[in-house]
């Protein structure tokens, strides 16, 4: 009774991995808020900034995102001033501008106290996504008068004047924050972050049409495909042959559903670059290698010769090589994806969480299957002898 409930572990695996998954893909979305109340609106800013950010009388106040206050005014000649405010008690708040919504190839004024409590402000070029791709001192922003951070109270405040080309209407603007004190100005990985389209123009904000949704959906297909179905069939091939042909028609189900999930991945992923233009020569290749051997493990169904066939034992060879292949790289990719991503870290838990689920339960049927095996080969005494002899 034992063996049977261990030897039903691959499908037990299935849907857990499936729920966990499905957990995975919630998200939680913020909501860009109307107007904030007077009281925050007419907070008076004198007795902390100078004239040039604390005269109420001319901004234009809005509430964002995760408590981040944004006062604005745009003047005759495209210089936009700007005073954001948000809660703060350590670590750093940034605002970005973006041409499309994303992180990579922004600029952002990013602010903070460090440790010995002196206020800094610098702007970052967002090269990347790594924390080592965000360059300080750099970027396309014109910041024409010298920026000022001060913490009042519980809130810190970032106020900086830039000049555009023409007056600004509709932006992609980033808002991040961080826990941690930046170190000699290099900033540790945001906590969370948001993109808003907001127009200047009537103080309106709105949820911006970043792709982090293609990206989620990506990586949801290749786990669900390459990370969980595939290792699925491939485990009922090799200890289920017992079933015989359950274990065949289940194997070519799953591997073939597999399959389709991985493709609908690859396409993700190709249009995702297609928008993004992000720098992933690893995960591109290997994620094409991954579904050139996929498609081949599909073909090997329709040339599969018979069992006499004396080209069996090469087919064989072929089919089982192959297929480890494509797991053993899906797998590494997958892996990549999630650090290309920047993906946060419950994802990166979950992941290895599922690798580890995957490979013991490998682990405990290849036991059981070697025990077996050595039954069969002692086998039955040749003769008994007559204890009444």
């Amino acid at each position: 009774m034992a063996g049977s409930n261990l030897k039903m572990l691959p499908l037990r695996f299935l849907c857990i991995c499936t729920t966990l998954i499905l957990f995975l893909n919630i998200e939680v979305h913020s909501v860009v808020a109307d107007d904030v109340s007077g009281i925050l609106c007419n907070e008076d800013l004198t007795s902390f900034l100078p004239a040039l950010y604390s005269d109420s009388s001319r901004f234009t106040c809005r509430s964002l995102w995760n408590g981040y206050i944004l006062r604005f005014f745009q003047s005759e000649d495209h210089v936009l001033t700007v005073v954001l405010s948000t809660e703060y008690m350590i670590g750093w708040v940034g605002m970005g501008f973006s041409k499309n919504g994303l992180m990579v190839n922004s600029s952002a004024m990013v602010g903070w106290v460090n440790n010995e409590g002196r206020a800094r402000i610098k702007q970052y070029y967002l090269r990347g996504s790594k924390p080592s791709q965000v360059k300080p001192d750099e970027g396309n922003l014109n910041v024409t008068s010298s920026p000022i951070v001060a913490v009042h109270g519980a809130t810190i405040y970032l106020a900086f004047q830039l000049k555009f080309a023409a007056r600004l209407h509709t932006e992609n603007i980033l808002l991040a924050f961080g826990s941690k004190t930046p170190l000699h100005a290099h900033l540790s990985k945001h906590e969370a972050r948001t993109s808003i389209i907001f127009d200047f123009s009537t103080g309106t904000a709105s949820a911006a049409n970043n792709f982090d949704g293609l990206k989620r959906n990506h990586g949801i297909l290749g786990l669900i495909g390459w990370g969980m179905l595939l290792p699925t069939g491939a485990i009922i091939a090799r200890y289920y042959k017992h079933r015989d042909p359950l274990w065949y028609y289940l194997h070519i189900s799953i591997q073939f559903v597999g399959f389709i999930f991985g493709l609908a991945a690859v396409v993700a992923g190709k249009v995702l670059y297609g928008k993004l233009h992000a720098n992933v020569k690893a995960h591109r290749g290997i994620g094409i290698f991954v579904l050139v051997l996929s498609i081949l493990q599909i073909l090997a169904f329709f040339i599969r010769p018979d069992k006499d066939s004396k080209f069996r034992k090469f087919w064989n060879w072929y089919h089982q090589w192959f297929g480890r292949f494509a797991l053993f790289f899906g797998v590494l990719n997958i892996a990549l994806g999630i650090q290309n991503g920047g993906a946060g870290s419950f994802w990166v838990a979950g992941y290895w969480v599922l690798v580890a689920v995957l490979l013991i339960t490998v682990i405990i049927l290849e036991v059981l299957l070697r025990i077996g095996m050595s039954r069969k080969t002692v086998g039955p005494p040749a003769f008994q002898m007559n204890p009444s002899e």
